[in-house]
């Protein structure tokens, strides 16, 4: 579950029909836990798909092949690449 940088607890307020409850409520149970907790899990687990569907995506094998050429692929020669290739990395100046 995605953690936050507060450790203290905020109040997060729903209003749902009685069925939804009852339905959240039946399946909290099954899994020994309570509302809050089980409301909030899955909460949380459907906001981090959301936000990694957005970074990750599927392609077929071809076109991933395709991808994996083109990065494997040297880049042209340029002033600017030459100048960055010569240049000590931070960490061993």
């Amino acid at each position: 579950m995605a953690q936050t940088k507060g450790k203290e607890a905020v109040s997060i307020n729903i209003r749902a029909k009685t069925q939804q409850r009852d339905l959240i409520d039946q399946a909290a149970e099954r899994l020994g836990r309570s509302r809050s907790d089980f409301m909030l899990s899955v909460a949380c687990r459907e906001a981090e798909d959301v936000l990694l569907d957005q970074a990750f995506f599927m392609v077929n094998a071809g076109t991933f092949a395709a991808f994996q050429a083109m990065l494997d692929e040297p880049l042209p020669p340029t002033d600017r690449l030459r100048r960055l290739l010569k240049t000590k990395a931070p960490w061993d100046k």
